[in-house]
């Protein structure tokens, strides 16, 4: 199936706006397109009218110009009949947001929709979802624009079987820096499911990292969807629910998915190149990691440079359970290192392996730091834990460190306290092209996905 108009679509129908009731889903939806999208946007109703002035159709194909996307929002007994409606006007694709199919028993309805959909190689995502997120062209998120955050653009496209968990990973990857491309609802994926949108995104152009929330696969799509990894150009990071027995029986009543022997999933998934995260920590700092770097031809041994050596111990603590290897710098390079900084600390720093620079420390000390230690060829990368409140710090060392990184080859991940006046030293950093977390663990988990992704 060619799924591009579902996330490009020309022309939009929602189904099911209500005359009555501005706050229906299908109205949040019809007035956030109409409004603020740029795709032609007509709203659908048996009883036709208009709505704030603008003419409301009785049915497709009343719509004055072909339609591409068909967004549904009725309820589920009707959706089956509008959907054929929707395929003898040449649809392209559809949406359904309604719920009521195998989430609730209605097993019969969400067959019916799975075979209008294979009968007439028409794309249809859902039921029971959120649907698509593709700016500026698409959004059927019924979820009014005041209540959220602007969605930073990038190139992170994520797909998720539920739809809560996915805006709150589009608005934690915003929130850290992160760009998002595209994200997807899938819901009871009665048609396409996370196979198909994962390949899909592979070969989208403006996708560079794929994240999937995941709760379980349709019987044989499993070993489809590891094939399907192993010959991935492009990261994937995924995050699984119902690990336990618990969130196994909590995943069968959200979608009516079957989440499948946890362990074996992960195996089959790592062994195909995937990166798993273990929660939503772990994934926004995976995903905004792999989207802000290039692939680095090795990531194994690593050096901390920081401003106290608190954090410095923290870190190295991380890096340990993470499986990172911090080489012992060799006395004859810590004395070499030494003689870089700056006069005021060069007796009270420690060269080792964190690297304390004290609270003396300049951006100077900062940089030749860096461009010593990416110089060693036992450093394949650095772990830079800044502290702006340090009086010596400056804005501009975000962007000198990136031009370190760049001439040496090698990558920088870095750690800045998320206070908002500390945004301009963030902006330094990830507008050159280094991840940045607002916590040190987050740095460390950025590391260790790069490294994963270096070693798989």
């Amino acid at each position: 199936m060619d799924l591009s108009r579902l996330f490009q679509p020309r022309s939009i129908a929602v189904y099911g706006v209500s005359l009555t009731n501005p706050f229906h889903p299908a109205n949040v939806i019809y007035h956030k397109n109409h409004l603020r999208y740029r795709t032609a946007t007509y709203a659908i109703n048996p009883k036709g009218g208009d709505l704030y002035g603008e003419p409301v159709y009785r049915s497709i194909d009343e719509v004055p110009e072909p339609v591409d996307v068909a967004v549904i929002g009725i309820r589920a007994e009707r959706v089956p009949d509008a959907l054929r409606e929707c395929v003898a006007a040449g649809v392209k694709g559809a949406i359904v947001i309604s719920g009521g199919f195998a989430e609730t028993g209605r097993q019969d309805l969400q067959d019916e929709v799975t075979h209008i959909s294979r009968a007439n190689d028409v794309p249809v995502i859902g039921p029971n979802c959120l649907g698509v997120f593709s700016p500026p062209v698409l959004d059927t998120f019924f979820l009014p624009p005041e209540r959220l955050i602007e969605i930073r653009p990038g190139g992170i496209s994520l797909v998720s079987q539920s739809g809560g968990i996915l805006v709150d990973l589009m608005i934690k990857l915003t929130q850290e820096g992160a760009g998002i491309a595209r994200g997807v609802s899938i819901g009871n994926r009665a048609a396409l499911d996370e196979v198909d949108l994962v390949r899909f995104f592979l070969d989208d152009p403006a996708t560079t990292v794929v994240g999937l929330y995941l709760e379980g696969f349709r019987p044989g799509r499993g070993r489809e969807f590891a094939d399907l990894l192993g010959r991935a150009a492009k990261p994937v990071v995924f995050m699984k629910a119902g690990r336990s027995p618990g969130g196994s029986r909590a995943v069968a009543s959200h979608t009516a998915s079957v989440a499948g022997d946890y362990r074996v999933l992960h195996d089959i998934l790592g062994h195909a190149g995937a990166l798993e995260a273990r929660d939503e920590a772990e994934f926004v700092a995976f995903c905004e990691a792999l989207s802000s770097t290039r692939s680095p031809r090795g990531f194994r041994n690593l050096c901390i440079v920081t401003a106290s050596g608190g954090h410095g111990a923290v870190a190295s603590d991380e890096c340990q359970e993470a499986g990172l290897v911090l080489p012992t710098i060799p006395a004859e390079d810590g004395d070499r290192l030494r003689d870089e900084l700056s006069p005021s600390i060069r007796d009270i720093a420690s060269v080792g392996n964190p690297v304390d620079l004290t609270g003396s420390a300049t951006d100077r000390d900062i940089l030749a730091s860096l461009r010593f230690l990416l110089g060693r060829q036992y450093v394949d990368g650095i772990i830079l834990l800044l502290l702006p409140y340090l009086p010596a710090i400056t804005p501009d060392v975000g962007a000198r460190a990136a031009q370190i990184a760049r001439e040496t080859g090698k990558t920088i991940v870095a750690y800045v306290p998320h206070i908002d006046k500390y945004g301009i030293f963030i902006e330094g950093f990830q507008t050159n092209g280094i991840p940045v977390s607002h916590t040190v663990q987050g740095a460390v988990h950025m590391a260790k996905a790069i490294a994963r992704r270096a070693h798989p």
